[in-house]
């Protein structure tokens, strides 16, 4: 059409380039001279009409919107005097073999979510943002450039469920008010850095815990109002946290009121059967090879981040995306020009996806949950990279439960679990996760994961978490493991806070609490998480002792030694060498006066530790006076 040229917004759409189409698709509000109200429209190009239905005018047969581009756009003109903010409304669709749809605005700012997904009109938003500090300070500390991303701060993230962090006694939600009240006190407390959320988009089912998204621009209703939202994020932001949120490109669920054949047809997902489902899931694959269903997430991510001040996001299941045999058996997939089994497509758009939102937020993260050993994840583009900022180390975390959850005296087989991750901790900018992942659906809690009975469990637990904060990467907790509940997290009910009773359970969330602080300040620990130059073995080959023992070390050449031991049994005459003129000095232990530590001669130390024990050493001189301070 020669107008649709003209529409600049409406041609990037279908061009795959409109990466702020927020703005002009969905409802928004317009006011010119002679007129004022609200311009409604979405993307149906197989529909033969579309309608515009709602509290405003008849829910059954609506107001006709017209067609307005040959690739498919509808667009209705509503006028109106007064704000319809807040009333609800969908589209109409009657499809080719004149079935008719009533769908939810796939760009609706605010949705009824759950069964019904009737849209809200929420265009406009009174909330008065403070975190201008925050903001400033968050420039400082990330930055991604040409070379790569630049990340020399402590990330230690507490991922959230938001739903069932708390519940009321009645069993219903806590609001993202009353959340943010009561999360920014604990999180700071504890010292973590960020929080992550799992998704908050709006999301018809609970049992997928927001992982099946039909609102791709809406804050779940089921805890308050996007402004309710807001004020969650600039809570956080003005006592200094930052706010992650999990996002979900991949799929979408076949809720009649959401994506799933939008028009009547494959839309939004995939229309060959190699590729259009997940098995597993029984969700649709997006297809992200379609121009307009890129511009569609792209400016979904652009979204959270401009509209809520969102400091990254978490990019959900990129392997399903990555490869055309996901979910998928010998002679279901079709491989790629190449004979590959890469999903070329996909590839492109996520490259696409990381440069259109890292150029415009250089101080923004985007983090991949990406399972396999697919390269560069976290490599530049123009270097042949995915170019994302983080990835998720799923090897590290899969290989260290393995090897807590075995008897110790079989330990020594598996001390790979230990010493390998180092060999490709350099390959990618990692985070280090326990996640909700893994503390469902039978692999029992973090705590519980560990062998033996409860003494020694805790033993474990707390050698396991000073492995990971103190192992090369960015760090990341689920939330209810910092106090060992031994429970499986449910999302049907609150966190088990009670367990805080016991002195045992107690006494772990104060240890997880003074190993966070004590990260938080010493440089020695994150400075340097992505190259080899801040990490050095002493001895990665203790197998017999389930023992590692390893140095940290900053930009300035300060460091610290770390001595974890797995073992069952006291390990004796750790050797550490001596560097001229300094002793060592203990910082930091899992259980308070454990180590013990001699100088044997003028070029070694000895070091005994107890069972399932670790201690971290700083330098002073033989003036008593400390080698470098934090």
């Amino acid at each position: 059409m020669a107008n649709e040229r003209k529409n600049q917004a409406l041609y990037y759409f279908h061009e795959g380039t409109n990466i702020k189409a927020y703005a002009y698709m969905g409802c928004v509000s317009y006011a010119n001279k002679t007129s004022k109200g609200y311009t409604f429209r979405t993307w149906a190009p197989n529909a033969i009409a579309v309608s515009v239905v709602g509290d405003f005018c008849n829910w059954d047969t609506g107001i006709p919107m017209e067609r307005i581009s040959e690739n498919g756009v509808w667009e209705l003109k509503y006028p109106s005097n007064v704000s319809m903010q807040d009333q609800l409304y969908k589209f109409r669709i009657v499809t080719r073999n004149g079935q008719v749809l009533m769908k939810g605005d796939p760009f609706a700012r605010f949705s009824k979510g759950f069964g019904d997904g009737a849209s809200i009109i929420c265009d406009k938003s009174s909330f008065v943002w403070e975190d201008n500090k925050w903001m400033s300070y968050r420039k400082s500390q990330v930055r991604t450039t040409k070379e790569g991303h630049y990340l020399s701060t402590p990330l230690n993230i507490y991922e959230v469920h938001l739903p069932s962090f708390l519940k009321h006694d009645d069993g219903t939600y806590f609001s993202y008010r009353e959340l943010a009240d009561e999360l920014v006190v604990y999180v700071k407390r504890m010292g973590y850095t960020h929080i992550e959320l799992l998704p908050i988009t709006e999301y018809p089912y609970d049992p997928s815990w927001g992982y099946q998204v039909c609102g791709y621009f809406a804050p779940t209703s089921r805890l308050g109002s996007p402004d309710d939202f807001r004020y969650f994020i600039n809570l956080m932001h003005t006592n200094g946290i930052g706010v992650i949120l999990d996002w979900v490109p991949a799929h979408f669920p076949k809720d009649a009121w959401g994506l799933y054949e939008f028009d009547g047809t494959k839309l939004y997902e995939y229309q060959g059967d190699d590729r259009m489902e997940s098995r597993s899931w029984g969700t649709r694959f997006f297809d992200l090879g379609r121009p307009e269903v890129q511009s569609f997430l792209i400016s979904s991510a652009h979204y959270w981040i401009e509209e809520f001040h969102l400091d990254g996001l978490r990019v959900d299941a990129v392997a399903s995306m990555l490869y055309l045999d996901f979910d998928r058996m010998p002679g279901e997939w079709i491989p790629n020009r190449f004979g590959g089994r890469e999903n070329l497509e996909a590839i492109a758009f996520i490259k696409k996806l990381n440069q259109a939102v890292l150029s415009s937020h250089k101080d923004v993260l985007m983090i991949a949950e990406e399972s396999t050993a697919f390269p560069k994840v976290t490599h530049p583009v123009s270097e042949g990279g995915l170019g994302f900022s983080l990835k998720w180390n799923m090897g590290w975390s899969n290989d260290l439960f393995k090897y807590i959850s075995m008897d110790p005296a079989y330990r020594k087989y598996y001390h790979k679990a230990l010493n390998f991750p180092i060999m490709y901790a350099f390959n990618e900018n990692y985070v280090l996760p326990i996640s909700h992942d893994e503390v469902v659906h039978g692999k029992r809690s973090l705590l519980d994961k560990m062998y033996g009975q409860h003494e020694a469990k805790i033993q474990q637990f707390r050698v396991a978490l000073m492995l990971m904060m103190t192992y090369p990467g960015k760090k990341m907790l689920f939330m209810g493991s910092e106090y060992g509940q031994y429970s499986e997290w449910s999302y049907k009910k609150s966190l088990e806070w009670f367990m805080l009773d016991y002195p045992d359970h107690k006494a772990l969330l104060d240890f997880v609490q003074s190993l966070n602080h004590f990260y938080l300040a010493h440089s020695e620990l994150w400075a340097i998480d992505f190259s080899e130059d801040g990490f050095k073995w002493i001895d990665p080959n203790a197998e017999s002792s389930n023992l590692v023992t390893y140095r940290r070390i900053d930009e300035k050449g300060n460091e610290l030694v770390v001595a974890i031991t797995f073992s069952g049994a006291d390990v004796y005459d750790i050797p550490l060498p001596i560097q001229d003129g300094y002793d060592y000095e203990i910082a930091f232990e899992s259980r308070i006066g454990c180590a013990k530590i001699m100088r044997q001669n003028s070029e070694l130390y000895h070091l005994s530790l107890p069972a399932f024990s670790g201690v971290i050493l700083s330098l002073k001189d033989k003036r008593g006076k400390s080698l470098f301070s934090s």
